[in-house]
């Protein structure tokens, strides 16, 4: 199946929406130390589009309900490289449009903005995820996204032109970009997200060696915060309190701001009329009349 539902933990934290969830790409090339799919997505790194994908989107798209809110994607990013080229996001966003379909792209990459007039005529908002503002940093945590000055023009690009667009400030990873947290709200709310998302980094073994292994210096400290956290499916957690105190940072600033706030797999409660993922930016612009 090309569209599923979308409950890739099956956890109780996990506090989105109904939606469905695409992803054009399997794998990705940006090798983010964090990362979370390339635990389970067998050699994620090299990225490579799903086969016959237009042909069997069509097909299934045409057995769901219009308004539906379909996120693309949540495993790989729907503008790797690639798509400069084969376009196949693209293809798929005019798919979910001839059927009514509501659409959320997530992503790191500034080729998002080559699509800003189909996706401004059509029921869609778009989340950019920011982790750091500084290129030396990204460079070694995100090796091979683009860089962030890259993303928040794409950012402003989209807002200009009406697209509906939010901030994934995620994740945030104590003594390497937790002292950016004012300057990263303010930078992508002032790019035009009208709302952020942001959570704290979930450890996995990979993951932390990874991560260890680029910020010797941070790592030890890391180490031995996560040591006394909790585990999640088989995730580790920062203590409560740490996490807790970084999502209070994010929320006042954002508050500060004048943009909407949410957590992701946070325990947090959620806030009425406020979605996790910035979907309710969708009903602000007017552009989708019902969310599931």
């Amino acid at each position: 199946m090309i569209l599923q539902p979308f409950d890739p933990w099956k956890s109780p934290l996990c506090t989105c929406p109904a939606k469905m969830s695409l992803n054009p790409y399997t794998g990705c090339p940006h090798g983010c130390l964090y990362c979370y799919a390339s635990s389970y997505i067998p050699r994620f790194a090299e990225c490579r589009p799903k086969v016959d994908l237009l042909r069997r989107l069509a097909r299934e798209a045409a057995k769901v309900e219009p308004g539906t809110l379909v996120a693309m994607s949540n495993s790989s990013d729907p503008y790797p490289p690639l798509e400069k080229d084969l376009r196949l996001s693209r293809g798929c966003l005019q798919i979910l449009k001839e059927r009514g379909l509501c659409v959320q792209v997530v992503t790191k990459s500034h080729l998002v903005a080559q699509d800003v007039e189909l996706l401004a005529d059509m029921r869609t908002c778009v989340a950019i995820t920011v982790t750091t503002l500084q290129d030396s940093i990204c460079r070694r945590l995100e090796p091979g996204a683009p860089l962030p000055a890259k993303r928040l023009a794409a950012m402003a690009k989209l807002a200009e032109n009406g697209v509906a667009v939010s901030a994934r400030i995620d994740p945030i990873i104590p003594g390497i970009n937790d002292e950016e947290i004012d300057e990263l709200v303010v930078a992508v709310s002032r790019a035009g997200a009208g709302h952020i998302t942001s959570s704290t980094f979930k450890a996995r073994p990979g993951s932390m060696n990874k991560i260890i292994s680029a910020f010797p210096q941070e790592g030890a400290t890391l180490e031995s915060l996560f040591a006394r956290g909790g585990k999640v499916a088989g995730s580790c957690y920062l203590p409560a309190e740490t996490g807790r105190d970084l999502m209070q940072r994010v929320k006042e600033c954002a508050q500060r701001e004048g943009v909407t706030f949410s957590s992701c797999r946070e325990g947090l409660a959620a806030v009425p009329g406020i979605n996790c993922d910035g979907s309710h930016l969708l009903s602000a612009m007017h552009k989708c009349d019902a969310v599931p």
